[in-house]
């Protein structure tokens, strides 16, 4: 079956990671017994605008990792449309931009509600949609894809979608919501960056994995698997069934992790990020429970 090569560059399996944290910080003002609170608009002006950020995100990825050589007619992961000749750098540069433009659009309505705060994240949500492979220090190839996917897919995009609801910062619960959602969205980086070891390291794509190997990469997918669950446990304390919510996403984190301990970087392991996205889904769906828990 023919795929649009728009739909190809969008990246259809990582926009879990833009979803999840939208869902996740506005659901507690959502789903409370106040009727007053929340804002269902808002919420999808939000998901929107975040979602219009990741796919500019993947298309200046498509493009600038082609210009660099990172993507070959070799690499090991799904074919990338600027590499494969399916659609010119310009092209889907200027895609990149219409997605920025329409991210921006879609925030109005947060910006009339919140003002000045709204503008300056996503200001900087917009300059590190390029800035992740692009421009004078692009975070991917120094091997800081993973902390900027903690702040950026964590921490901003979970409390910022709680500012939106509330008008006010979150306490520790939602920091925490931002951590762990940030650590089960690195694990999709940390997944892609060990498959392509061998291809990074050619193209002087210095990710973590590059930097110190395999059985680092390894035990980074570990640790973002499961400090999540941890992290649950300590500080998002409630009854047994609370508790119990924190282990689904586990069931699925095992299995990652048996997995890539167990096998080589491969076409395989795209499989495996199929699997992550699906624990990022889980925690949503566990998180979504506990906020409706009394």
């Amino acid at each position: 079956m023919n795929v649009s090569p728009w739909i190809l560059a969008a990246r259809p399996k990582t926009l879990p990671a833009a979803v999840v944290p939208v869902w996740v910080g506005a659901m507690p003002l959502l789903i409370d017994d106040d009727p007053f609170s929340g804002s269902w608009f808002l919420f999808w002006c939000t998901l929107a605008s975040c979602l219009c950020i990741q796919i500019a995100t993947n298309l200046f990825n498509d493009a600038v990792d082609h210009r660099k050589g990172a993507d070959t007619a070799n690499r090991l992961g799904p074919r990338r449309v600027t590499a494969s000749g399916m659609l010119s750098p310009r092209v889907v540069m200027t895609g990149a931009l219409a997605f920025c433009l329409a991210a921006t659009l879609i925030a109005i309505p947060l910006i009339r509600e919140h003002g000045w705060g709204i503008v300056l994240i996503g200001a900087v949500s917009l300059f590190f949609a390029y800035g992740y492979t692009g421009g004078p220090f692009p975070l991917a190839y120094r091997g800081m894809g993973e902390l900027f996917v903690i702040l950026f897919f964590g921490f901003v995009a979970v409390s910022g979608s709680y500012y939106v609801q509330a008008g006010e910062w979150g306490g520790l619960k939602i920091w925490t919501l931002g951590l762990q959602c940030g650590l089960y969205s690195s694990v999709l980086i940390a997944i892609n960056n060990l498959r392509d070891i061998v291809e990074d390291t050619a193209s002087g794509k210095r990710t973590l994995a590059v930097r110190f190997g395999k059985t680092f990469a390894r035990a980074e997918i570990v640790v973002f698997c499961f400090l999540p669950v941890l992290l649950w446990m300590v500080l998002l304390p409630g009854n047994l069934l609370s508790l119990l919510l924190g282990l689904i996403p586990a069931i699925i984190g095992t299995v990652i992790c048996f997995a890539v301990c167990r096998t080589e970087p491969g076409s395989c392991y795209n499989r495996y990020l199929a699997l992550g996205a699906l624990q990022l889904i889980l925690f949503a769906f566990a998180a979504t429970l506990h906020a409706a828990l009394p």
